[in-house]
């Protein structure tokens, strides 16, 4: 997989998809890999699925004829976390946790492309992420707040790092171990089982939905995405809430005024009474 210039991450990821079935199944008797995967309890149809990609890449190295099993991955709606309940996490969590998960809010990267960020992808002068993308996406420029900037600059000067030096130390998949137990602890003491619902990855289908909503340009959120397929991004549109307690409201009483809002993101409501209305997505 290395030669084939896989990620590490996939390496790790199949390997330990490897690693469990061997536990139970001889994987060179393929009839038993499938009995284990088809009667393993508990666990989703995307994680069978997972386990027989792993397994099909084993047999293909060792030329194993095997007939890969057909799981259906269920068609879920998920529930796009509010800005509320993004904010306390955020606020909840370390300061180098706390940081990671602006980025995600701010730029929709994946938990594996920003534990690929470095240094030099970072350009705190112009508020600009250039991510290296991760599942053979499109490459993009990500914006961020000013705020953010002088954060990420903070954390570059604290940790003494040069430009070729990863952002963070550590994996994806300890990003997510430790960002569960802040999460389910703040559930916990908050008595808001919603929070414990929110995944990383909620944290980017938020931006998708927020830049809809502000953009409206199908095409731009696929960009900002890095999605090669339109219908990936498509998903973002039906996960649209249009709740009107989701808005901030703004007033306008001439041009400069209405300009200003426009620029920061308001779109033009109506005109009641010489007063134009404004609103934004909170």
């Amino acid at each position: 997989m290395k030669n084939q210039n896989r990620s590490d991450y996939t390496i790790k990821t199949t390997d330990k998809a490897l690693t469990t079935i061997s536990k139970h199944a001889n994987l060179n008797e393929p009839e038993t890999v499938k009995q284990f995967i088809a009667n393993k309890q508990n666990v989703s149809e995307g994680y069978k699925k997972a386990l027989c990609i792993a397994y099909n890449k084993y047999c293909q190295y060792y030329k194993i004829e095997w007939e890969m099993p057909l799981y259906k991955l269920a068609t879920k709606i998920r529930r796009i976390p509010t800005t509320e309940n993004i904010e306390k996490l955020i606020a909840r969590a370390g300061k180098t946790l706390s940081l990671k998960l602006r980025i995600s809010k701010e730029t929709g990267l994946r938990p594996i492309e920003i534990h690929m960020l470095k240094v030099k992808d970072i350009d705190t002068d112009q508020r600009t992420i250039y991510p290296t993308t991760a599942k053979n996406g499109s490459a993009r420029t990500l914006k961020i707040s000013s705020n953010l900037s002088v954060t990420l600059q903070n954390h570059i000067s604290t940790n003494k790092l040069n430009q070729n030096d990863k952002l963070f130390r550590g994996d994806a998949e300890r990003y997510g171990k430790y960002y569960r137990q802040m999460r389910n602890s703040l559930a916990k003491k908050l008595n808001n089982q919603t929070l414990k619902t929110i995944r990383l990855y909620d944290f980017r289908h938020y931006y998708a939905t927020r830049l809809y909503a502000k953009t409206r340009d199908i095409l731009f959120v696929q960009q900002q995405m890095g999605h090669r397929q339109l219908r990936t991004t498509l998903i973002y549109v039906q996960l649209l809430n249009l709740n009107d307690d989701e808005w901030t409201c703004k007033t306008a009483n001439n041009v400069t005024q209405a300009t200003q809002l426009i620029e920061n993101g308001f779109e033009y409501v109506a005109e009641k009474d010489g007063t134009m209305l404004f609103r934004k997505r909170k």
